[in-house]
């Protein structure tokens, strides 16, 4: 069932408590599973992947179905190197195509035992714990899956011994692994990052009450609306100052679109007046790549070029975002495409051109990608839009069309 788009108008007005981050409750949930003694979570995230991972933490069944999500998959493909017995882990079909082999390969270095039972480096897992040890140095891309290297910090205060973890190359989503480790110093890890070398000695979690932030993710597409808006002004509740989140980067991104931050005592305002737009807007989204989705629609919408770089992890999330992207801009005339590319660094440049337009009714795949129906679904402000698969949003963001509404979203299916 698909949902036709639109709004009711142009000016946006209006209040949303957002729910609690999933990156943040998924690196709790196991915190609190690897905690000897139990603790509070205040303010969990509803998204689905975190009551699966939730689900299957708690499981004592043989085969652990972990779906289409990539952080619960990584996060107890390391949990259960310690425990669990002999267990197979497994996933979607869009799960069995995306890579393992390089959290996989530094578990066995540790000592893991785990074996592919369909394609070498490729979900689903047999995985029998009890083998796996510490003491070791071991090294990992640092261009990866930084949940990868969040899947091993976890673990590693529990390993005889600790881990001293190098990461070779490039650092990609550095706030992502920043985020573990004020989560591990929060609940009494300590540990040492210096250069390319992050160590952790051998150490128990303290049990401490902890209050989940909301969602900077989610935040984005109510920035998204207000850039593409005449005027709003937007409450968004459970936001903190001194954020975890790397997509917090959101204030400075915003303010090219005229769109303006105020933290208030229950979160943050946003508010948007008419504005001089740029005529083109650059940005590295190695340090935030979930954002880049968004930003592509707004700079679509607005026909501003957006010249965009630091997209290396993209091609293996939920789908290939940069080929859904452009598959799906490019039914309102937009594109983006390879801009240019430095041969010695490897780093790609890709362009953003083009002012959806659109003379009937444009229908958005969502490639089972949460973030595709909720980066596009903005652009029913300028025009009805319809979304294909539309409760993709369960990911991550269940309540997403509800809070949409309250802002004067129409919902048609």
């Amino acid at each position: 069932m698909n949902y036709k788009l639109s709004f009711s108008d142009n000016v946006l007005i209006g209040e949303i408590t957002l729910a609690g981050s999933k990156s943040i409750s998924n690196r709790v949930l196991i915190i609190q599973a690897l905690c000897e003694k139990k603790f509070e979570i205040v303010a969990l995230a509803n998204a689905n992947d975190t009551s699966l991972l939730a689900h299957l933490l708690q499981s004592k069944e043989e085969v652990l179905d972990a779906g289409p999500a990539g952080t619960t998959f990584r996060f107890m493909t390391a949990y259960l190197s310690l425990f669990g017995g002999k267990r197979v882990l497994t996933g979607s079909e869009r799960m069995k195509q995306r890579p393992i082999k390089v959290l996989v390969d530094a578990l066995r270095h540790l000592g893991a035992s785990i074996s592919y039972l369909e394609n070498e480096g490729f979900p689903p897992l047999q995985i029998t714990s009890g083998s796996i040890s510490g003491n070791k140095k071991i090294a990992i891309p640092a261009n990866t899956s930084s949940q990868y290297i969040s899947a091993l910090l976890l673990v590693a205060p529990l390993l005889p011994g600790g881990l001293a973890l190098e990461l070779t190359g490039k650092i990609v989503s550095k706030p992502y692994i920043e985020m573990t480790l004020g989560l591990l110093q929060y609940f009494g890890i300590s540990h040492q990052w210096e250069n390319q070398m992050i160590v952790i000695p051998e150490q128990a979690y303290e049990a401490k009450p902890f209050v989940v932030e909301a969602d900077w993710s989610a935040a984005s597409y109510y920035y998204s609306l207000a850039a593409l808006s005449d005027r709003a002004d937007i409450y968004l509740n459970g936001l903190f100052e001194n954020s975890l989140q790397g997509d917090s980067a959101l204030i400075e991104i915003f303010q090219h679109f005229g769109v303006e931050t105020e933290f208030t005592a229950n979160g943050i305002r946003l508010i948007k007046e008419k504005t001089i737009l740029p005529d083109a807007f650059y940005y590295d989204f190695i340090l935030c790549p979930d954002l880049a989705q968004t930003l592509a629609v707004v700079c679509a919408g607005l026909g501003i070029k957006g010249y965009f770089s630091g997209l290396e992890t993209l091609r293996i999330k939920e789908t290939d975002r940069i080929q859904a992207l452009e598959n799906e801009i490019s039914k309102g005339g937009c594109h983006i495409s390879l801009f240019s590319s430095d041969s010695l660094t490897g780093k790609e440049v890709f362009e953003v051109s083009g002012k959806f337009e659109a003379l009937i009714t444009p229908v958005f795949k969502t490639y089972e990608d949460h973030r595709m129906a909720m980066a596009f679904a903005p652009l029913a402000l300028l025009l009805p839009i319809e979304i294909e698969e539309p409760n993709v949003v369960i990911k991550s963001y269940p309540d997403f069309w509800k809070d949409f509404q309250q802002l004067g979203l129409e919902i048609n299916s």
